[in-house]
């Protein structure tokens, strides 16, 4: 019992001093309660039934403990010893945050971002027409493209790039284009267009089509206004007033057709001459014109709705024509001028690379999209001049042919195109590869877009024996094994290439 009594009473001096609150704040309330000893009394009695039974202790009464008073607090806060130290540790922790700001961002900046679709494997270009005939009528087909992709899934390829297939004349190879909004009766129809757009998605593959900006065929609907100065449709084409000498066309200036000949023909209805790069039935279009641009945007959206991942624009070089109209240099000085006929007689400055204009043609709503441009400048420097500037982007990148352009193949020569190329290309762009002629008996071109020291994509994409006849010379003979002669073509069985 005296055991017990003295815990009680321990205890109970313990509740006591909880309520006197030892802190440096000066408390009425609580000097009040410790100086009653009446109402201590009965708090301690109250606390020790509590503790002794079984309920929790009352602690309404108990203050917290206040701390330091605020004089008190600044007196001891401003001393050297505190205050040094504090700034110290302060600005030490600014400096920590602001180098991990630095650092996050410079990973971000420095890290390789994620490569884009068009970036990861080879292109394989087609044209349908002497692919694979599906109905036996003698042309090849869209239906025949799609009977086909298994084929083309075991090549490891991972985009397929179908050339023009638009309603057209049989000029140019079909590159006379009548209306972009259709598909030439020749290859099929809208319908077979979609399920092969499905099939090569269903396959993982990608999907990119040619696209001709430069022209139209003189058949089309836009021509056809233009000649008789309809609306808006005036301008839509290139246009100038030609004399007449002799019976005998005097055209503006000796800008020629990529065939020869002038550049120049004169036009019946309109009384006028019109300007064509090619041949006289396709009419450059004039893509200064700014409803010349928005019917090009409108043609993008109509085929990227259909569910096309991007474009290959063709003869981009010709796109634009100085605005003046002087006469290109020729490049014998002395020869004299009426006899200079043919393209190659004139320095092409004033008619070709005039960049600037792609970048009007934006894929903004596709951001996913793919661009590419087929320039083919005589040389390097100008053709990567179509990757754009800095702060203007004109294509994802312009195709390079230059490896199959090559007079001879020898690991030199490989090297130095490889080497000029990427020299040449802008920083922070992206190299590509042609190794296949485009105008090549096949029609079929592989496109390899891979960085430096990437030759060989993957390994699906070389060359081995189970999956082609031949090896092209250029990638037999020098870095590694990349190129490879693919066909599959029925009646088109080319002869094997020749090495030397």
């Amino acid at each position: 019992m005296a055991e017990d009594k003295s815990k009680r009473d321990s205890i109970g001096m313990n509740m006591k001093g909880c309520q006197t609150n030892n802190g440096f704040v000066h408390n009425e309330d609580i000097l009040e309660q410790t100086s009653d000893t009446g109402s201590s009394a009965d708090n301690l009695q109250h606390s020790n039934t509590s503790i002794l039974g079984s309920q929790e202790p009352d602690f309404k009464g108990v203050q917290p403990y206040a701390g330091m008073p605020k004089e008190v607090l600044f007196q001891f806060s401003g001393q050297a010893r505190y205050r040094i130290p504090r700034e110290i540790l302060f600005w030490l922790a600014v400096a920590s945050v602001l180098v991990l700001i630095a650092a996050t961002v410079a990973i971000i900046v420095l890290s390789p971002k994620c490569l884009d679709w068009w970036q990861e494997g080879p292109m394989y270009q087609i044209y349908p027409r002497s692919f694979k005939d599906s109905n036996k009528d003698g042309n090849g087909d869209l239906k025949g493209i799609q009977d086909k992709l298994d084929y083309i899934t075991a090549l490891n390829v991972k985009t397929v790039w179908i050339t023009s297939f638009y309603k057209s004349s049989l000029k140019d190879f079909r590159y006379g284009v009548e209306d972009f909004r259709q598909v030439d009766s020749i290859f099929g129809t809208m319908e077979d267009f979609e399920n092969l757009v499905a099939a090569i998605h269903d396959k993982g593959l990608k999907l990119i089509i040619d696209f001709i900006p430069n022209h139209t065929s003189d058949k089309h609907t836009w021509f056809q206004l233009s000649r008789t100065r309809t609306g808006k449709y005036t301008d839509y084409y290139i246009w100038h007033d030609c004399t007449h000498e002799n019976g005998t066309t005097v055209p503006p200036n000796n800008w020629l057709s990529v065939y020869g000949n002038s550049s120049w023909h004169f036009d019946e209805v309109r009384n006028q001459c019109y300007f064509h790069q090619f041949m006289k039935e396709q009419p450059d279009l004039n893509f200064r014109n700014p409803d010349v641009q928005e019917e090009i945007k409108e043609i993008l959206r109509f085929w990227l709705t259909k569910g096309v991942d991007g474009f290959s624009f063709d003869a981009v070089k010709f796109l634009l024509e100085a605005k003046h109209l002087r006469d290109e240099i020729q490049v014998n000085k002395t020869q004299i001028p009426d006899t200079v006929t043919q393209y190659s007689e004139l320095y092409h400055d004033f008619t070709t690379t005039q960049v600037g204009g792609m970048h009007d043609i934006p894929l903004d709503q596709y951001s996913t999209e793919f661009m590419g441009t087929e320039a083919y400048a005589e040389t390097i420097d100008r053709t990567v001049m179509y990757y754009g500037l800095p702060f203007i982007q004109e294509a994802d990148f312009p195709f390079n042919n230059y490896l199959t352009m090559l007079d001879t193949v020898s690991g030199n020569s490989v090297y130095e195109v490889i080497t000029s190329w990427m020299e040449n290309m802008p920083e922070g762009k992206w190299p590509n590869w042609m190794v296949s002629p485009h105008a090549s008996t096949v029609h079929n071109v592989l496109l390899l877009p891979l960085q430096e020291n990437r030759w060989n994509p993957g390994g699906g994409g070389g060359c081995s024996e189970s999956r082609s006849r031949h090896c092209t010379p250029v990638w037999s003979h020098s870095v590694a094994q990349a190129g490879v002669w693919w066909h599959d073509l029925g009646s088109l069985q080319p002869s094997p290439p020749k090495f030397k």
